[in-house]
């Protein structure tokens, strides 16, 4: 009798990496267990003193499900077809992932939810619960699935391999677009929700979008935390696409949910730091879908040297 296909013996793999990532994402969440304050003090008040978080739109058990759900159908194929193994993968894939899902995202805790939600206490423990995902629970899968030193392809890699000038005018242009894309998902996606413009202290209707946009450049610091979070997230991309050996449409695919899912995926369950289900739920949609279609340009733009204009739309 034969051997049996690859993909049953890969389920119980998956399985395994799968009760592992809901044991170690639990004791990063435990960071957040700050001594002497509950969770519900740092929500928002329901006016009679009890601070309370709205519920989600799944329980908080079927929401951790869909959580590690989510983030295994993203790191396995991230591993698998990476061109790259043992510890070398490890490292790279960790420092990308807790960059991407944990540090970047975090950054905008600090500048937006400080006034807020977020206390000195709190904000350091939002950056420590990203830790066990990717420096315990990558490096354990990246081992289960195989990805030893012998797995490494050694083949010459093109990929990426461009000269500064055009590096430079490509990442400008990545950067421009990132700009671009948080802006108007964040105006005509985020913006346009009026219980949201209350938690960010701008009750009342919209301004226009023109003067909505003047009036925030003039307070340069929004921008410029954006400016430094697209290089951080293009610093975290970078290994992951010149490691892929897959074709680029689906390294641009990986990538994209890559900066889409795994730090907004949490935003279904109840979150006393964000305590409107209706702020989740938007902050989702413009978050996915802005970062998605980033995603896809960055590895459009990157994968390969481009000769010409017309060389970009070529295969």
């Amino acid at each position: 009798m034969g051997s049996p296909p690859a993909v049953f013996k890969s389920i119980p793999r998956f399985i395994l990496l799968y009760f592992l990532f809901l044991v170690i994402y639990v004791i990063g969440s435990m960071f957040m267990a700050v001594p002497g304050m509950t969770v519900s003090e740092t929500a928002v008040s329901d006016g009679s003193g009890i601070a309370v978080s709205e519920p989600g739109l799944v329980s908080p058990t079927s929401g951790l499900l869909i959580i590690a759900l989510v983030n295994l159908l993203i790191i396995v194929p991230l591993i698998q077809t990476s061109r790259w193994g043992g510890w070398k993968l490890a490292a790279i894939l960790a420092l990308s992932y807790y960059g991407a899902v944990t540090f970047i995202v975090q950054l905008e805790s600090w500048f937006f939810l400080t006034a807020s939600t977020v206390d000195a206490q709190m904000l350091p423990r939002l950056f420590l619960m990203g830790i066990p995902p990717a420096f315990l629970f990558i490096p354990l899968a990246v081992w289960i699935l195989g990805k030893n030193r012998s797995t490494i392809d050694t083949t010459p890699n093109p990929v990426m391999v461009m000269p500064i000038r055009q590096w430079a005018w490509k990442l400008v242009t990545v950067v421009a677009a990132y700009l671009v894309l948080y802006w108007l998902a964040g105006y005509f996606i985020a913006w346009q929700n009026p219980v949201l413009r209350t938690f960010y202290g701008s009750p009342g209707p919209a301004l226009p979008f023109f003067e909505h946009t003047l009036n925030t450049i003039r307070d340069s610091r929004l921008f410029a935390l954006q400016i430094l979070r697209a290089l951080l997230y293009v610093l975290c991309m970078v290994p992951v696409i010149r490691g892929s050996r897959v074709h680029p449409w689906w390294t641009a695919l990986l990538v994209g949910a890559f900066l889409a899912l795994p730090q907004n995926i949490a935003l279904i369950i109840e979150n006393p730091l964000m305590p409107s289900a209706i702020v989740r739920l938007t902050h989702l949609v413009e978050t996915v879908s802005s970062n998605f279609v980033w995603g896809l340009l960055m590895v459009w733009l990157f994968h390969r040297e481009h000769h010409s204009l017309g060389d970009l739309f070529r295969k």
